[in-house]
């Protein structure tokens, strides 16, 4: 079978300075990053992100790096960074809650990816569970927005996704006084 591409601009955004993985991780077919002696990042160590309180999101290299890797595809890849966020700030906290809704999104993504639409109709699910019970604004993302378009990405099997647009406070208050 053949996966589904995503489509992916080079014009999006880039939120980190972190160069990208040779090439996207797709279970069954390419090497796995890890474990294949061919893969992008074998024998270098699992992301251990530090934590960092929500509010100072902006300076974390990781956080950036993740948004980015799930913006363009990379869904394996964010899903490993995502989760070491995760742990990081510790499953339990609002922030854990948050970044496991984007650990099932790029999960979601993935198996979409895959043509596995059962599972990735499942992981929106629970990710949007999750992200609802997330502030209305956190760590960058309008998160009813973003659940909204979510929910609309998931009736739609056209194979476009979600990007996770992140907006800092400041844009935010002046969007909203935009004419």
């Amino acid at each position: 079978m053949e996966p589904r591409e995503s489509p992916v601009t080079a014009e999006w955004p880039r939120y980190s300075t972190t160069a990208f993985p040779t090439y996207r991780f797709l279970p069954g077919l390419t090497p796995h990053p890890r474990r294949d002696p061919q893969g992008h990042s074998f024998g270098r160590p699992e992301p251990r992100p530090l934590p960092f309180v929500h509010n100072a999101w902006s300076a974390s290299e990781e956080y950036l790096y993740a948004v980015d890797l799930y913006n363009f595809a990379y869904w394996w890849e964010s899903h490993e960074v995502f989760e070491g966020l995760w742990h990081a700030c510790g499953r339990e906290t609002t922030a854990g809650n948050f970044f496991q809704a984007l650990i099932q999104f790029a999960a979601a993504n993935l198996k979409r990816t895959l043509g596995n639409e059962a599972a990735a109709q499942n992981l929106a699910d629970n990710g949007l569970r999750r992200l609802r019970n997330s502030p209305a604004h956190y760590m960058g993302l309008d998160t009813g927005p973003f659940a909204e378009h979510i929910t609309e990405w998931m009736h739609d099997r056209s194979g476009a996704y979600v990007r996770i647009d992140l907006q800092d406070a400041e844009k935010r208050q002046a969007m909203k006084r935009a004419p």
